[in-house]
């Protein structure tokens, strides 16, 4: 289980997420995370980072069993800082981060993603937030990056899935392609951007971060307070528990039958 830095060209950082089986990240991942995505847009020889996962998705939210097997409110407070921590660090970096998203990309993968700059998806990429049947709440914000506001409620409400061809249509993902040719398309796209001055390109970071209309870290933190009073009231824990001993490993979101608004195709 780690989170690594590669340079695979100049002005390029990849940074790797590779936590087996489900990239459902502990504590301590969101903050190695964090503090990788930070280090390489601190490095004046970087352009752009492409964020990217190994294994079957990109990312499937917190550990919830680090949650349920700690005792008191300790992980719950990690998990909430670390996630915004590292979110916080993909929109805060330097220079331009673009997501490489492959498989699913749920809860905490969605906060990641609707703070890059750029998305680049497989094929096979869903997005969504099961954060109800989590016993959760947040990254609402982060979706509203991502699709329109009623799509982002009913999506909220539902914890159904979007594809990426959906994301792609909305015009928040730049380009979906075949899985195996995800990360050479996140490069590509990298590559176009780091091609472009150095300081004119963490000029215009700071430019776009100054006039986006919303705060992003402090609306993320206000949705926080909520599962933490869902936690207090007891329903989080029963939501949790309900999770962990069903022994879940698939992060699917969905019963069986239903289908992402607007694709109007069954799932298997």
């Amino acid at each position: 289980m780690s989170v690594s830095t590669a340079r695979p060209e100049p002005g390029i950082v990849v940074v790797t997420v590779d936590f087996p089986p489900v990239n459902a990240l502990p504590v301590d991942g969101w903050y190695a995370l964090a503090d990788a995505v930070r280090a390489a847009g601190r490095d004046p020889e970087t352009r752009c980072v492409v964020l990217a996962a190994a294994g079957r998705g990109f990312n499937a939210g917190v550990d919830i069993k680090e949650l349920q097997r700690t005792p008191g409110h300790r992980a719950l407070i990690g998990a909430n800082d670390g996630c915004s921590a590292a979110f916080s660090a993909v929109y805060e970096c330097e220079v331009p981060v673009v997501a490489a998203v492959q498989g699913f990309c749920l809860g905490g993968g969605i906060g990641l993603v609707g703070n890059a700059d750029a998305v680049v998806a497989s094929d096979d990429a869903t997005f969504g937030l099961p954060e109800l049947d989590r016993g959760a709440l947040g990254a609402a914000t982060h979706l509203a990056r991502l699709v329109p506001q009623h799509l982002m409620r009913t999506l909220y409400y539902t914890s159904r899935t979007v594809t990426a061809h959906e994301l792609h249509r909305h015009g928040s993902v730049w380009r979906v392609v075949p899985r195996g040719e995800l990360a050479a398309a996140a490069l590509g796209l990298a590559r176009e951007i780091a091609a472009k001055d150095g300081t004119l390109l963490r000029l215009a970071k700071a430019a776009l971060n100054g006039i986006d209309p919303v705060d992003v870290r402090r609306s993320y933190r206000y949705e926080q307070g909520f599962t933490f009073e869902a936690t207090l009231v007891g329903v989080a824990d029963r939501h949790r528990d309900a999770f962990v001993a069903g022994g879940k490993e698939s992060p699917g979101t969905e019963p069986p039958g239903t289908h992402s608004p607007g694709t109007g195709k069954e799932r298997p």
